[in-house]
């Protein structure tokens, strides 16, 4: 366009016109721009969702179902650092004797900081029971998914602490491997109840991992 050409286009309807539009544009775009908000600018009104629907269930096979019981130690259930944790070392206790007398295959972990030696006695590994030891993911470094695959597990129950550590990672992690995934949630704890809500609320809407969890309660599962 030549010059001529260019302050005829500028001064002309057609151009006002174009100007204009461009104007209004650039002005919406920056409105938008300034109200655009992240998660920090709403970090304090940020409400809960409605807590997960606790479902029933039924174990039709114990022989294709395992217990996982996660980090029952005692560097982290104790009074000091997960006080939550040792209400649930009661339950996690009555279930475990039903489970063994059903048949179910029982496997504990403990963490990376910890030696078999140190168990809860009451939730202690029994003769013949598998061990793995990790971090949060007791699938990473272990042979947790052989020993799964070799028992024919098809269903895991997991429970233990921390509920936003060991059980979060390790029950996705398993929805992951096509495992059938039961999280009893008065057998899971963390340092207060957000975490707890966060984990059931994770376990059962998080892409890929929410199909395959079924939330509960020990006396909600039947055999």
């Amino acid at each position: 366009m030549t010059a001529g050409n260019y302050n005829w286009f500028r001064r002309s309807s057609v151009g006002r016109g174009f100007g204009l539009a461009f104007y209004l544009v650039f002005l919406c775009a920056a409105n938008v721009f300034a109200q655009s908000k992240t998660i920090i600018d709403e970090w304090t009104s940020v409400q809960p969702p409605k807590p997960p629907e606790l479902k029933p269930v039924k174990i039709d096979d114990p022989k294709s179902t395992a217990f996982l019981v996660l980090d029952m130690v005692k560097q982290t259930c104790n009074n000091e650092r997960r006080p939550r944790c040792l209400p649930t070392a009661s339950s996690i206790k009555a279930f475990l004797t039903e489970a063994r007398t059903k048949g179910v295959a029982v496997i504990h972990s403990y963490t990376s900081t910890s030696t078999p030696g140190d168990f809860l006695p009451d939730v202690a590994p029994a003769a013949g029971e598998p061990l793995v030891r990790a971090s949060a993911d007791k699938f990473v470094g272990t042979d947790l998914e052989k020993i799964l695959k070799d028992k024919g597990i098809k269903t895991v129950i997991v429970v233990g602490t921390a509920a936003h550590g060991a059980v979060i990672s390790t029950g996705s992690q398993a929805a992951f491997r096509g495992f059938k995934v039961i999280v009893p949630v008065d057998g899971m704890s963390s340092e207060n109840t957000y975490f707890e809500q966060y984990t059931a609320y994770h376990l059962t809407t998080a892409p890929g991992v929410g199909q395959q969890v079924t939330l509960t309660k020990f006396d909600m599962i039947q055999f």
